[in-house]
């Protein structure tokens, strides 16, 4: 390696070093100027102290993973409140999912109840599925949760959705890809071999 190149590489890693260190400086004035504000914004919005105390906590860590600069208050304001509410809905939906689940298990009778530890494991894996659906068009979301959940035919499918029933397994087939991604992630995170 020539030394040139090498005397590029270490001014490169200072120069990222840095950056970097003034990204983190530009969080940590962001976090002192906006956090209270941001904060009361989630309590009003959430009706709940500890669920904002959270939530704008999470939201500083999206910003110290993607820093950003700001022209003026307003504008990071605006954009702390984009990030908070995305946040807000998260919650939301996870808590719709948790509700739904609780429901479905009070239904079961108490001999069928899976233990604590397959409720966590179904609980996650509902809302791994969920965050998958929101990445699809939504067409093809729904597609996938009248056929697969709902146990439409394709074409009831299709009548539904106003499409064709081509339409209908073209938009199934693609969910089921992102299935099958969503759970080759999951093995690779655990370790275990693919079936």
């Amino acid at each position: 390696m020539s030394p040139s190149f090498t005397a590029f590489g270490r001014t490169q890693d200072i120069v990222d070093t840095a950056e970097f260190a003034l990204q983190q400086q530009q969080v940590k004035v962001l976090y002192t100027d906006h956090h209270g504000w941001l904060q009361g914004w989630l309590r009003y919005r959430l009706g709940d102290a500890s669920d904002a105390a959270d939530l704008a906590h999470d939201t500083f860590v999206r910003l110290m993973v993607r820093p950003r600069s700001f022209d003026d208050g307003r504008q990071a304001r605006a954009y702390l409140r984009t990030i908070a509410n995305g946040l807000c809905i998260d919650l939301w939906r996870h808590r719709e999912i948790e509700r739904a689940w609780l429901e479905t298990l009070a239904a079961q009778p108490e001999s069928h109840a899976p233990s604590a530890e397959e409720q966590t494991a179904v609980l996650q894996a509902l809302r791994e599925i969920d965050g998958m659906l929101r990445h699809l068009p939504p067409k093809a979301a729904r597609a996938f949760v009248l056929t697969m959940a709902c146990g439409m035919t394709h074409q009831e499918t299709a009548r539904e959705l106003g499409v064709s029933s081509r339409m209908v397994r073209h938009y199934t087939t693609r969910a089921m890809l992102h299935c099958m991604q969503l759970e080759a992630r999951h093995l690779a995170q655990t370790g275990l071999p693919a079936p």
